[in-house]
């Protein structure tokens, strides 16, 4: 059976907010940015829930995605389960795979379980449905109950079946039992070979790693906002923590890295208001570190503003997105450059190593040289003392050739991306 490095290669995963990401907010308008996103380099399109909304406990005018009330449905407003169904045939067409968020610890207050399997649910001393983590528009699933763990299997096989997903991003998924994402990928992987992403941190949750194929990796993107507000000081905290995730991985599955997502971006804020002229330095950071990177609707645009996570708030695709081409060549070298091959990275020394950033990775005599300066310094004429490094390399995103030995000048927050073929 391939390995998880051999399943995901070098691929991306990119987040659809289908409601807010046209007018329409529906599966029908949104097809027609499937070529755009398969140009970009998208390897996997991650949909948020597709299923209906709980009527009861709505949040706003149009609910929380995440407060399901049936979970073998399509929410009317997105479109219908054949809609979905020729997406992901679309999109897969086009050389994308397509995973599905699945929100198997709570349910919105009136799903349809709560009538038909009433014991499918946790109850307070009252007798109540309720919810253990402060959300007052679901309730929790009670993992005790034999009977919910097969349905839970049975409604996600009815998604594999009915519309041909290739797996699923599992929210907050260590609230709900390991022993339960066992079980599902027993029952369904025999079936098909699925991608399971997770909603935690790997480093929180280790013992989940067992059944995930990547996760998220919350912890630095806390250290890498402190960075931005502290200071290059934390460079090599930096560089020590992201070498722990890569220790800890060992190729058995793939952190995740992001800037943003639709948590982040409603709650926290969009990427510039959490890095500012950091952002697209850590986007480069993301996309090339070992692992797999996550991408957001709009970062392309790229958006600057928070979107309403209850309400409608479409994105504008009025102009062509600036950044299509910045992510376009990122992704598509990290899916086509030998250095990409296996998950080895070299950190390489630099002048002015408190403020830089700068490590390779290689294959043989291919090799990507990225140069990242952390701080709000002009740095005119860096240098790079390892005379391996002598010779012509090709800026990714100029074209032009530059030798790295040399000296570098990057601007403040800037970032440098050197290919060797």
């Amino acid at each position: 059976m391939a390995s998880v490095y051999q399943r995901l290669g070098g691929s991306s995963v990119y987040e659809v907010n289908l409601r807010q990401y046209t007018e329409g907010g529906d599966i029908l308008s949104f097809r027609s940015h499937l070529p755009r996103l398969a140009d970009m380099g998208v390897g996997i399109l991650w949909f948020m829930p597709m299923t209906p909304i709980s009527n009861v406990g709505r949040k706003g005018a149009l609910g929380s995605y995440y407060a399901c009330s049936d979970y073998e449905a399509v929410n009317p407003a997105f479109g219908t389960l054949d809609d979905f169904r020729q997406l992901v045939a679309a999109a897969q067409s086009l050389g994308m795979q397509v995973i599905l968020d699945w929100v198997a610890n709570h349910t919105g207050l009136d799903h349809r379980w709560t009538k038909e399997h009433p014991s499918f649910y946790k109850r307070n001393d009252g007798g109540e449905f309720y919810d253990s983590n402060g959300w007052d528009d679901v309730i929790d699933l009670d993992y005790s109950h034999p009977g919910l763990r097969q349905q839970m299997i049975q409604s996600m096989r009815f998604w594999i079946e009915a519309t041909g997903i290739d797996g699923f991003r599992c929210d907050m998924a260590m609230l709900t039992p390991l022993d339960f994402w066992q079980e599902a990928r027993r029952a369904l992987d025999p079936e098909r070979r699925l991608i399971w992403l997770a909603e935690l941190d790997p480093l929180d949750h280790p013992s989940y790693m067992q059944v995930f194929d990547a996760a998220y990796t919350w912890r630095w993107m806390k250290a890498a906002t402190e960075c931005r507000h502290t200071g290059p000081v934390l460079t090599d905290r930096l560089y020590a923590l992201l070498e722990h995730y890569r220790a800890h991985a060992l190729w058995k599955y793939r952190p995740a890295w992001f800037t943003s997502n639709h948590d982040e971006n409603s709650w926290n804020g969009t990427e510039y208001e959490k890095f500012g002229p950091m952002a697209e330095a850590l986007a480069v950071l993301s996309c090339l570190w070992p692992g797999i990177p996550l991408l957001y609707s709009g970062q392309e645009i790229p958006n600057r503003q928070r979107l309403a996570f209850f309400d409608k708030d479409t994105l504008d695709w009025t102009a062509s997105p600036a950044l299509h081409t910045f992510y376009q060549r990122l992704l598509l070298l990290r899916r086509h450059h030998p250095a990409f091959d296996n998950e080895m990275v070299e950190r390489v020394a630099a002048g002015a190593a408190d403020l830089v950033f700068c490590f390779q990775r290689r294959q043989a005599d291919s090799r990507i040289l990225v140069i990242l300066n952390f701080s709000a310094e002009d740095l005119p004429g860096l240098h790079l003392p390892d005379t391996r490094l002598h010779g012509s390399w090709k800026d990714l995103f100029s074209d032009r050739l530059e030798d790295p030995s040399a000296g570098i000048c990057l601007p403040a927050w800037g970032y440098s991306v050197l290919v060797r073929p």
